[in-house]
């Protein structure tokens, strides 16, 4: 069955909003969803900025990033199995992700 990358992004102040008992209903909100039986991996990413590695005159050049316009941050990711593209971004839309204000980019992953 082809899997989906589930990419998620936010605004990471918009978590610094929640109380204590409205960040624990989050978390388990969360952890409820990565239990759906087509749900392969998931994963938060740490908290730093990443590096990028870019070539620059023909040589991989790494720098602190990646920074762009908008507030929005990779936060984490989820892969999920599905028929096709309208049946993941079905699976999706109950995210509690979404519910909190952040953003799913759905991929399909290559299969050779």
């Amino acid at each position: 069955m082809p899997q989906y990358m589930l990419l998620l992004y936010d605004d990471p102040t918009g978590w610094q909003k929640l109380g204590p008992e409205d960040m624990q209903k989050a978390i388990e909100k969360y952890m409820a969803w990565t239990k759906k039986p087509f749900n392969v991996d998931s994963k938060r990413l740490g908290e730093d900025v990443g590096k990028v590695i870019r070539s620059q005159n023909g040589k991989p050049r790494a720098t602190d990033g990646p920074y762009s316009e908008t507030k929005e941050v990779l936060g984490g990711f989820y892969l999920i199995e599905a028929a096709n593209y309208d049946e993941a971004v079905q699976r999706a839309s109950d995210h509690p992700h979404l519910e909190y204000g952040g953003t799913i980019e759905v991929r399909q992953l290559f299969r050779s």
